[in-house]
């Protein structure tokens, strides 16, 4: 508190022209940071053109948690910093975000009003209900998308017309690498089949983003989802780029009808027998054979199983090895066997060679792109600097010049007041070792006759210094306007 109080008390001991000084510098210097901030702090803009659902601005908002980038909410966007508009854009496009909004059933029917046709009715329930079946199917692990088409059940108006029943189409757009369980496929048929009166199961469609048919008890034959299987298990297990996999299956055509007949004995007993009989007669003149089969019956059972088309019918399966990371060629035969299921007697290849895989040479960089890359992040800092400098340098001559005139002016003004009540002698005492133009204005201030008196007292030289700056005129700090203009007239 004391240092405080000694600070105040310097402060007001100062010359009012000094303190003014000081208090504009003071108010000058925080203006411009304040302006410094301003322009420093990135302005901020709404990261989409179209205002946002509900659903969509949370799903945009994790996203960008996720990713640990800075933003504000508002009601229907998110404002982020201008610069990184962008990017986010763009990430955000690659990533799918947001998904396209669904209208549900409170939104369709919101529209609806006492003129309405029941067929626009029925098409708007419609429309609603499969936008929260697809919504729904959203939320299920592996299945970035969904999109959903009910056709309504039809009654026939005619006696030879047969009724049509209700059908769903349903097509999903997987995570990538994703794939669905035979379960998952018969739950989303049953979810689906729930939600839509009259529907069944077996009248729901369903589709990834290939246009390739979900069937739960197809086999798990597709080459992209082996690949990936198979790719992720070496990643995981030699590191990431040790390996490169390729995966073809080849698949039936032809539908395959087999049928199989077992019969079982009764009692014990053989089903069959046969025998043989030869004899002579007359003495090895005649000779005769007979033969005779026995065939007791038996328990027969007939089986027939029939295969659809599309089964899988060979895999070859390549895997490229890095020669530099020199891992167990026979450990990487094992694991892809194991994944892709190979199977010698179907025919299945399988391939593992070790390669050198080609790779960019690395950029080496030396001691100078080191000091560029550390400099170049504080260019903006020291361009500020140096400017900052610059202008300290040239405005601190004026400065410096104009406040000690001002604290020269104080000084005299404090002077001549002290003195306006001295005898000459007294004044010419008090002026002994000021400068000529100090002694000039404090002297200037004194009546004529006081002046002339001290005057007298100086000698000669120095009265004539003090007498030349006492006639020199004063310019103004700011020229008067009329002077100004007949100047330039």
């Amino acid at each position: 508190m004391a240092y405080v109080e000694a600070i105040l008390a310097w402060w007001k001991s100062l010359p009012r022209g000094l303190r003014w000084g000081g208090g504009m510098a003071f108010v000058a210097l925080s203006c411009a940071a304040i302006v410094a901030g301003v322009l420093a702090h990135a302005p901020r803009v709404a990261l989409f053109a179209t205002p946002l659902h509900a659903e969509q601005l949370r799903e945009v908002e994790d996203r960008l948690a996720s990713w640990n980038v800075a933003f504000t909410p508002t009601a229907d966007n998110v404002e982020i910093a201008a610069g990184a508009r962008g990017t986010l854009l763009l990430q955000l496009s690659l990533a799918g975000v947001p998904h396209p909004h669904l209208a549900s059933s409170s939104e369709t029917l919101a529209a609806i009003g006492m003129l309405t046709p029941q067929s626009v009715i029925d098409a708007q329930a419609r429309d609603g209900l499969a936008g929260d079946i697809a919504r729904s199917l959203r939320g299920i692990s592996g299945i970035d998308d969904a999109r959903v088409i009910v056709a309504p059940a039809h009654a026939s108006e005619f006696a030879d017309q047969n009724t049509t029943p209700a059908t769903a189409s349903v097509r999903l757009r997987l995570h990538p690498g994703a794939t669905l369980a035979p379960q998952a496929v018969s739950g989303i048929r049953a979810f689906v089949a729930a939600s839509v009166a009259g529907l069944t199961p077996t009248r729901v469609t369903l589709l990834d983003d290939r246009g390739i048919a979900l069937d739960a008890n197809a086999e798990q034959s597709d080459a992209g989802a082996l690949q990936t299987a198979l790719q992720s298990a070496l990643d995981a297990a030699f590191g990431a780029g040790a390996s490169i996999v390729r995966v073809h299956t080849e698949t039936d055509p032809l539908s395959i009808e087999r049928h199989r007949i077992r019969r079982s004995v009764i009692a014990g007993a053989p089903i069959a027998s046969t025998g043989t009989e030869e004899s002579y007669a007359q003495g090895g003149k005649r000779y005769l054979k007979r033969a005779s089969q026995n065939d007791r019956g038996s328990d027969t059972e007939e089986t027939t199983s029939r295969g659809a088309p599309g089964r899988l019918a060979r895999t070859t399966t390549a895997v490229f090895v890095d020669r530099s990371r020199a891992v167990d060629l026979a450990s990487i035969r094992e694991l892809a066997a194991a994944t892709v299921g190979f199977d010698a007697r179907r025919g299945d290849r399988l391939t593992v060679q070790a390669v050198d895989f080609q790779r960019d040479p690395a950029p080496v960089h030396d001691m100078w792109w080191l000091l560029y890359g550390a400099i170049v992040p504080l260019l903006p800092a020291l361009a500020l600097a140096a400017g900052g400098v610059v202008v300290a340098r040239i405005a601190a001559r004026p400065m410096v010049s104009a406040l000690a005139a001002v604290f020269e002016r104080a000084t005299i003004a404090r002077r001549s007041q002290a003195v306006a009540g001295y005898t000459p002698a007294g004044v010419r005492g008090a002026l002994a070792n000021e400068p000529p133009h100090a002694a000039a204005a404090i002297i200037s201030a004194l009546p004529a006759a006081t002046a002339a008196a001290v005057l007298e007292l100086y000698p000669q030289h120095e009265r004539d210094a003090i007498v030349r700056r006492m006639q020199r005129p004063h310019s103004p700090l700011f020229p008067d306007a009329q002077d100004v203009l007949s100047r330039h007239a």
